[in-house]
């Protein structure tokens, strides 16, 4: 017991730690590190009058060791563009199943409207956010959950099971039944009313519950709200079609012309396989323990979907099942913290491509965990995985990503990054199963364990 009172007092003290100012002995101590020495002078005569801290980093002997040709590379066809949008994710997503669909039909030149879907997953995004602020309404306004969806009701940022719902759902078009609009590639100021609208309407329904009115009055004003939101949306970014004709010219020069309703487009364009159980995310995440399966709460777009749902791997499994995904021409939706020691005028992706420890003088040398726990790092952006190459014992040593900036950006749009920033910066790629081992296949029974729709990984 004595001891027990002891542990509790030492606990005590030491999360009491009342904090002090700096002393003027310890910052005599700081001022006095600083040595003006001659390369010191340099340094700083450089960065006073140059503010790109960047360029000056930039280690110019690796990046002429780094090539962008690659041993395999699925067969993929044209650069898209997502513009001054958070569409990546939606992007990405399709641009996976471009190659088949050119394939299938015969034809050089494909693409999806990405602006019909973006437009069924704001509104699904904005019914989700209703609903989870009527099922909310009797908690406080500072509760984290209440605070989280007030916070941001909608907006452009995904994953795959949010094209997956989407899709699903409302299907797909060909990108000349619904082109890009102004509001479509430039989101921000739409987005920014809508939310306006949403944290309205939102607020209204907290109100009605406060005031005792019964449940159908709160679908009500829910229906209200949404109408609101579909104008926002049929204004800015036109009203999807319901049923279109699908016209286009093959490789033999024969025009083709088609029926379908969005839904039915899907499911001819999609593998007959192309379901959660057969496509599986799979994470590098070090701060959790691998061969174990995670859902993070309420992240989707639909009522009906599907959460995001995740395999979490070691990167030697992730490689191996990637590789034989590309060697089998089957390209991969992937993620990662792309604005990491990226050079974007080269397209090339290395740890060591920015050596800011030289030319600051300082250690910066978190690993992956740390990065991820403190904030340092996460995924960013969605690319679609296509190519590696490897030496003469077929082990990876640099990937490329198809990437969705345009044709300008990186190489021609594509971005090379060595097998050493796979590893530092990759965390998640979207695959068949088929390509997992049996550890990993026998992982997928778990029962997922669940985290908070503010997990660090979102």
């Amino acid at each position: 017991m004595k001891f027990g009172l002891f542990t509790c007092g030492l606990l005590l003290a030491t999360s009491s730690v009342i904090a002090q100012t700096i002393t003027d002995k310890e910052l005599q101590d700081i001022r006095g590190s600083f040595k003006k020495d001659a390369a010191t002078t340099a340094i700083q005569n450089i960065l006073t009058t140059n503010k790109d801290i960047k360029s000056n980093a930039l280690n110019h002997d690796l990046e002429t060791k780094i090539d962008h040709l690659f041993k395999y590379r699925v067969d993929v066809k044209g650069i898209t563009n997502q513009q001054s949008s958070g569409r990546c994710w939606m992007f990405t997503s399709m641009n996976v199943l471009r190659p088949s669909i050119m394939t299938k039909y015969n034809t050089d030149q494909f693409d999806f409207s990405h602006n019909y879907l973006y437009f069924w997953d704001i509104f699904e995004k904005s019914n989700l956010f209703l609903e989870n602020i009527i099922s909310t309404a009797s908690k406080p306004m500072d509760d984290r959950e209440v605070v989280e969806y007030f916070k941001s009701p909608v907006g452009d940022g995904g994953v795959w099971n949010l094209f997956y719902n989407a899709a699903e759902k409302y299907g797909v078009v060909p990108d000349i039944v619904m082109p890009e609009t102004a509001h479509s590639n430039n989101t921000s100021q739409m987005i920014s009313l809508i939310n306006e609208k949403l944290r309205t309407g939102g607020y209204h329904i907290r109100q009605a519950v406060e005031s005792g009115k019964k449940e159908k009055d709160l679908r009500l004003e829910k229906q209200t709200v949404l109408k609101d939101v579909y104008r926002m949306l049929s204004l800015c970014l036109g009203e999807p079609p319901t049923q279109f004709t699908w016209r286009f010219k093959d490789k033999s020069g024969k025009i083709v012309e088609k029926e379908y309703t969005p839904l039915q487009f899907y499911k001819e364009i999609v593998p007959a396989d192309y379901t959660p159980e057969n496509f599986v995310m799979i994470m590098n995440d070090p701060t959790r323990d691998y061969y174990k399966v995670y859902e993070i709460q309420n992240y989707k777009n639909t009522i009906e979907g599907i959460n995001w749902i995740y395999l979490n791997l070691p990167n030697d499994d992730i490689k191996k099942a990637a590789l034989a995904s590309i060697k089998n021409n089957e390209a991969m939706y992937a993620s990662c913290d792309v604005g990491k020691q990226h050079n974007r005028t080269t397209g090339i992706m290395d740890p060591k491509m920015y050596d800011y420890e030289s030319l600051l003088g300082v250690k910066l040398d978190m690993d992956k965990k740390a990065r991820i726990l403190t904030r340092q790092s996460g995924s960013s952006h969605a690319m679609t995985l296509i190519g590696c190459d490897t030496d003469n014992n077929d082990t990876p040593v640099k990937w490329e990503f198809e990437n969705s900036w345009g044709t300008t950006a990186g190489n021609k749009g594509y971005l090379t990054f060595t097998d050493n920033w796979f590893s530092e910066y990759m965390f998640r790629i979207v695959i068949h199963r088929k390509y997992l081992d049996s550890k990993a296949i026998e992982s997928l029974k778990q029962k997922p364990i669940q985290l908070p729709m503010w997990d660090y990984m979102n």
